[in-house]
């Protein structure tokens, strides 16, 4: 299969324009973390600018506030976006792994109900999967949600929810059939966090700060037409999910491109002090952010022409995960005892930039579902190993 890296007129036009907006409109003052609510409501802020100009996802369609881009064009969009250091995206839950689940299996009612305001940035979505007994196996997923009377009565708890501890709604995988076991009975429900019986409570990060949240079900009543997908095949709904957070949306390759430059910027302003070995690791880790984003166009283009991305999603989450842990534990290499200040310390140099990139990459084997689940996955999907 041979690959044209040439892009067309209308691709470069797009370029100019997303550079040019994204010179105007990126905060020229750096947003505090979204991970603290002053940081979450400022993201949130950027969020309704994005969506001001029509950026905050161009691949959906335009009546849903949208572009109609294709994967190329999302992909030349992302280049732009990371190259203006952009701030990070806090719906990343909602834009890039629920929205594109509820294109597939949402009703008519539920797109123009949720769609738009996820894109304006009115409701910022949190993930409600993990459980204290059901992380990387979710289908040991206790959380029960019964049928009563027009609406589902949910009772449980979920835990390590990213993005809950200032989100406004979640998606949650619960077991509506509570004979049931293992993938079976399972559905994916819609679940606003300020609905009576809902206790959100924050959890710490390395960094002290509230990424992630525990989220306690008491009684709490959501109406059926929150259902997402058929009643019991919340297992297929949430397979795609998983394969939108594996695949292409989540991470674009712009992102570990980005990553790669800083890195050899650092090497650059810190020759005197790294080693041969230092340099053939930056180096090798260049050319993977490189062979990931061309993988990445080879993939987006077999979409668009009617192809599928399957098991190979689980491929590609191995390796950008340990992609982004290897150069941030380079950098934190080059930096040696400066790399261990935090990004508000007042004699940190954009230390803690990386600091901050290095202790979230710790994560990135985990979520998602973790690698060693991943790599089952490949053995016996892709290369038809026995289990």
């Amino acid at each position: 299969m041979t690959m044209d890296l040439a892009f067309t007129v209308k691709e470069r036009k797009l370029r100019a324009e997303v550079s040019s907006w994204m010179a105007e409109h990126v905060p020229k003052t750096r947003l505090a973390p979204m991970d603290t609510r002053e940081g979450f409501e400022q993201h949130r802020e950027w969020e309704r600018t994005l969506h001001s100009g029509r950026w905050s996802m161009v691949t959906w369609p335009e009546q849903l506030g949208g572009r109609g881009a294709n994967l190329i064009e999302w992909l030349i969009f992302e280049e732009e976006y990371y190259r203006a250091n952009a701030p990070s995206r806090v719906n990343q839950n909602g834009i890039f792994l629920l929205g594109p689940t509820l294109m597939e299996y949402g009703t008519d009612e539920q797109k123009e109900m949720f769609l738009p305001r996820m894109a304006a940035g009115e409701d910022i979505w949190a993930q409600a999967w993990s459980e204290p007994g059901a992380g990387s196996d979710m289908a040991a997923i206790q959380t029960k949600a019964l049928l009563e009377e027009g609406h589902y009565v949910i009772n449980g708890q979920k835990t390590w929810s990213t993005r809950a501890a200032f989100a406004d709604w979640c998606f949650a995988l619960v077991r509506t059939d509570s004979e049931s076991q293992r993938h079976n009975g399972l559905s994916f429900i819609l679940v606003p966090l300020s609905a009576p019986g809902v206790t959100v409570r924050p959890i710490p990060q390395l960094d002290g700060r509230a990424g992630f949240a525990e989220i306690f079900f008491d009684n709490v009543c959501v109406p059926v037409t929150n259902l997402l997908g058929e009643e019991g095949g919340g297992w297929r709904v949430a397979m795609s999910t998983a394969g939108f957070e594996r695949g292409l949306m989540l991470r674009s390759p712009a992102r570990f491109q980005e990553t790669a430059r800083r890195l050899v910027n650092l090497y650059n302003a810190n020759k005197d002090k790294v080693s041969k070995a230092t340099g053939d690791q930056i180096l090798k880790t260049w050319m993977d952010a490189e062979a990931y984003c061309l993988n990445t166009y080879m993939t987006a283009s077999r979409l668009i022409a009617g192809g599928s991305i399957g098991s190979e999603a689980s491929l590609n989450k191995i390796f950008w995960s340990e992609l982004d842990l290897a150069m941030h534990e380079t950098a934190m290499g080059i930096l040696g005892a400066e790399a261990e200040l935090m990004r508000d310390a007042q004699v940190n140099d954009k230390a803690g930039d990386w600091l901050g990139g290095f202790l979230f990459s710790l994560a990135g084997p985990i979520y998602a579902g973790s690698n060693e689940i991943q790599r089952n996955v490949v053995a016996e999907r892709m290369l038809g190993l026995p289990r």
